[in-house]
């Protein structure tokens, strides 16, 4: 059986069970730290990727809101009178959707890009480490 000196990582044979126990805390200790900062930084990552596309969005609910007033409003021209006013209300209302609908389109491709929002690398990792340990256990 190898054992492992307190202060390497380099084989030992003189560790007691004590320092063995001792360094087994300290390392699951780091490892679930390490564990915790790499969730918290995927969590993050993906929680900005969601606030931009949430953002986005929301800006083209505007712009398709601002479209929606601005066709109003040529229909109302176009009926008022039949002259090129109705028509430039026209052109701009579409202008307006059409930029609505692409910025929707980009927002909804960000949002479906964080799914599922649980952070999936870390909880691998974790999962790899259990595996690890479980194989050490039944050498």
């Amino acid at each position: 059986m190898v054992s492992f000196g307190i202060g390497s990582g380099a084989p030992s044979g003189d560790a007691t069970t004590g320092e063995l126990v001792t360094r087994l805390s300290e390392q699951v200790s780091r490892l679930v730290r390490d564990e915790l900062a790499l969730a918290r930084a995927e969590m993050s990552r993906k929680a900005k990727k969601a606030a931009l596309g949430g953002g986005l969005v929301g800006g083209a609910g505007l712009v398709g809101g601002l479209g929606v007033g601005v066709l109003v409003a040529c229909a109302v021209l176009g009926l008022a009178t039949v002259v090129a006013a109705w028509l430039a209300a026209l052109i701009v209302g579409l202008v307006l959707v059409a930029v609505a609908g692409v910025l929707a389109m980009v927002g909804k491709k960000e949002v479906r890009e964080v799914a599922p929002p649980l952070p999936v690398g870390a909880i691998e990792g974790v999962k790899d480490d259990l595996h690890t340990i479980r194989e050490a256990r039944h050498r």
